[in-house]
């Protein structure tokens, strides 16, 4: 009987539990330019509307869909996020269309509607993503650099690049990542932009993650936290 009493009293307490183990993602939509735009937002443990976080734009890799969504935010993303007190905000490729190709176009748009709905700090955003996602933050920081402090890309590179493109990034802090074992060679192409941007007096960061793949381990679970270093590190300025 006793055992019994006892696990009424633990069931008990576990109803009246918080039941936030984690804060809060939501999964919404916003109609850009004609264009329905899906998306997820994480945001902080203790979130508090009226006040100000900072902020990580999230772009995925590979197709850039809502499943590549889900699985850059658990494995990159939301516990860190969570934790340090970011906002993460994942859009998915609208009509199929990824971000460095016509996706673009919803751009900056989507950003100020963003804005509207949450208080991000300085009006600027972190952007990150794997492989394409990589490639993509890339392409959007420069076609709008007044909406960015960061570029990290774990692996990516600038597509198409150009002087003005690298010249639009070079007031920001870029952080860029790729596994020794990459079977796509990226590296001597993210090695050169980089040394390019140092050269224009920005913080750019290339690093070669010894072992790895083109998938970075060394940057996902408890591993994310470098990620968030990086974004943190941006508040000592972006400029030698």
């Amino acid at each position: 009987m006793k055992t019994h009493a006892l696990a009424a009293v633990v069931a008990a307490c576990a109803v009246l539990a918080p039941h936030h183990v984690h804060a809060e993602l939501r999964e919404l939509t916003k109609k850009v330019a004609g264009t329905t735009v899906r998306y997820k937002v994480v945001l902080p443990n203790g979130y508090d509307p009226a006040k100000a976080y900072p902020a990580i734009l999230v772009i995925g890799g590979g197709p850039q869909t809502m499943n590549t969504v889900d699985g850059i935010l658990m494995r990159n993303f939301r516990a860190e996020a969570e934790k340090r007190g970011y906002i993460v905000v994942a859009p998915a490729a609208p009509d199929g269309e990824l971000f460095f190709e016509g996706g673009a176009r919803v751009m900056p748009e989507f950003l100020k509607m963003v804005m509207s709905d949450y208080k991000i700090q300085d009006g600027k955003f972190h952007v990150a993503g794997p492989s394409n996602g990589g490639i993509a933050a890339f392409h959007l920081a420069a076609a709008s650099p007044q909406y960015f402090l960061s570029v990290t890309a774990f692996p990516g590179y600038m597509w198409q690049p150009t002087p003005a493109k690298l010249q639009a990034i070079s007031k920001m802090c870029v952080f860029m990542y790729v596994g020794e074992l990459d079977q796509y060679r990226w590296h001597g192409e993210m090695k050169k932009e980089a040394e390019v941007l140092r050269s224009k007096g920005a913080v750019a960061r290339y690093t070669e993650e010894k072992g790895q793949p083109h998938r970075l381990d060394t940057l996902a679970g408890a591993n994310a936290a470098r990620l968030f270093d990086g974004f943190e590190e941006t508040r000592k300025g972006c400029s030698h």
